[in-house]
């Protein structure tokens, strides 16, 4: 005669997957029965006058009137403003032999880097400059570089 070829473990098993099954579907007919739905009301929300998010409906008597013509969409557009793109500064350091320096603009105290290739007037260090900037690969560089 042949022996069975379900064992206590694999028997165990199969009991606990069923069971867990059917509370499964205890508690999904529980909920079911407990259900407070009350349709599309009590899902409704409401914005009122100061921003904030309420479940009751706004009051029609502070309805305000809004003239569509009022209404902007996107960004409006900047008046053009002119800026002078000629700075002045002060050189605060200027090496001859290497060929570079930095200027220090007057009203802040922003420094930018200048090489002598920048320059259309001989400079030195405390001279008294105009310029006018130019995205370098560190950062603003001062070009046409001339003395006052």
């Amino acid at each position: 005669m042949a022996k069975s070829q379900q064992t206590f473990n694999k028997a165990e098993k199969e009991k606990k997957r069923l069971k867990k099954k059917k509370d499964k579907e205890a508690r999904r007919e529980e909920r079911k029965a407990n259900a407070t739905g009350g349709g599309l009301e009590n899902m409704m929300a409401y914005v009122d006058e100061n921003g904030n998010i309420t479940d009751t409906p706004p009051d029609p008597t502070k309805k305000v009137e809004v003239d569509i013509e009022n209404i902007e969409i996107g960004v409006p557009k900047k008046e053009d403003v002119f800026i002078d793109p000629v700075k002045k500064g002060r050189v605060d350091f200027f090496n001859h032999d290497k060929g570079f320096g930095f200027i220090k603009e007057t009203g802040s105290a922003d420094s930018f880097f200048v090489h002598i290739n920048g320059c259309d007037d001989e400079i030195t260090e405390g001279d008294m400059v105009s310029f006018e900037l130019e995205k370098g690969l560190k950062g603003m560089n001062a070009v046409r570089v001339k003395k006052q």
